[in-house]
């Protein structure tokens, strides 16, 4: 039987940023449309209700077998995570997530990341891509959505919790959307890497004049209008950042990139947000209760919180329905609101589009063809 020639385009880290992966105000713009898709259900991932994260590949904490990779530490897997978006991206593809936290040991990142966009109707490979920093933006540029629409229009102070790429990324998307900072307070658990990030905030933000360490939680969060817990974590709630209802500035955003842990009954206080309703409703099904722990984002407290029936179905608000204007932001301006953040491959697939789609603009990357004799009897 004989086939058509089928070839990709590759692109490496560096043309990716050519192709402006790096750019947080478009990412954010995508990112809404991708909010937006979600809502409308203009998409599909994984898992037979089409909302699973991703497949996972864990490892033992021991084997008979030599070869056999061990689970040494936080988060290492591998994971599949594939998806669909339609809306303006009409785009399918699948992130493929290698994590070790060992891997700083030899120099590298604990995740190495790549994309693969393919062709919606027979399959075929469109582009394979460098995804580090796209997966970086696309993580910070949701909460630079939802400041957008849940921050007060006065914020002007941030705090971050995990001085790290995540803490990076969201901080840049915050300022994006919050352009009357003018402090930013910051809480990590080594002196070097604070140091480090606050050396860069200073550099890429030299109109902001306050930029300060912080030893607790209690001083990150107090007099802070917007915070973003951006922090690694693992499965013991026990050891995740602690937030009271008291520390809280009255209006406050706290957005929940990673883990941190409150009060159920004080959370139940404020106003509990999240990216997308049906991706924490699957968490719950994937987890069993409680949920919260074995995901350690903060819906999934959520929705431990409606099934102890200390809140509603309907008091977990889905943010598209906010920017589609079905629910309102908040409902006093004193009222604080808790945004959770999941992450899902709906986004890397959009930013995955808009970047493959400025690299043929600019001609860049390396045709690889995936097969070289149509004869493939």
């Amino acid at each position: 039987m004989s086939y058509p020639e089928i070839s990709f385009l590759y692109l490496n880290e560096e043309e990716m940023i050519k192709a402006g992966v790096k750019n947080m105000h478009d990412c954010i713009d995508t990112m809404e449309n991708v909010i937006k898709c979600l809502n409308a259900g203009d998409y599909v991932m994984g898992g037979e209700n089409h909302n699973s994260h991703g497949s996972q590949v864990s490892f033992p904490k021991e084997s008979k077998f030599p070869n056999m990779p061990i689970d040494e530490g936080d988060d290492r897997r591998f994971m599949a995570m594939p998806a669909y978006i339609g809306g303006p991206f009409d785009m399918a593809g699948m992130k493929w997530y290698g994590s070790n936290s060992n891997n700083k040991a030899k120099g590298l990142p604990r995740s190495i990341l790549t994309l693969m966009l393919n062709d919606k109707d027979t399959g075929a490979p469109i582009a394979l891509m460098s995804a580090n920093i796209l997966s970086a933006m696309r993580t910070g540029a949701i909460p630079g959505v939802g400041a957008k629409y849940l921050a007060k229009k006065d914020a002007k102070v941030c705090g971050i919790c995990g001085p790290g790429v995540m803490g990076k990324t969201s901080l840049e998307a915050i300022i994006s959307s919050c352009p009357n900072i003018e402090e930013i307070k910051v809480k990590g658990r080594g002196q070097n890497s604070l140091d480090r990030f606050i050396s860069y905030a200073k550099e890429k933000y030299p109109h902001i004049k306050n930029i300060k360490s912080v030893d607790t939680i209690e001083e990150l969060v107090r007099n802070t209008d917007v915070i973003s817990f951006a922090n690694s974590g693992n499965t013991d709630p026990s050891t995740y950042p602690f937030v009271k209802y008291e520390w809280l500035k009255k209006g406050a955003l706290i957005i929940g990139l990673s883990c941190f842990d409150m009060d159920s009954t004080e959370m139940a206080k404020c106003k509990l947000v999240v990216d997308n309703t049906a991706l924490y409703e699957t968490w719950a099904e994937e987890f069993p209760y409680p949920s919260f722990g074995a995901n350690n984002i903060i819906g999934s407290k959520f929705t431990d919180m409606i099934h102890d029936e200390i809140i509603k179905r309907e008091e977990m608000i889905d943010l598209g329905d906010i920017i589609n204007g079905i629910k309102k932001d908040r409902d006093t301006q004193n009222q604080i609101v808790i945004f959770s953040v999941g992450g899902m491959p709906v986004e890397d697939v959009a930013w995955g589009k808009y970047c493959y789609e400025n690299a043929i603009k600019q001609g860049l990357g390396t045709t690889l063809k995936l097969w070289d004799k149509p004869d493939l009897a």
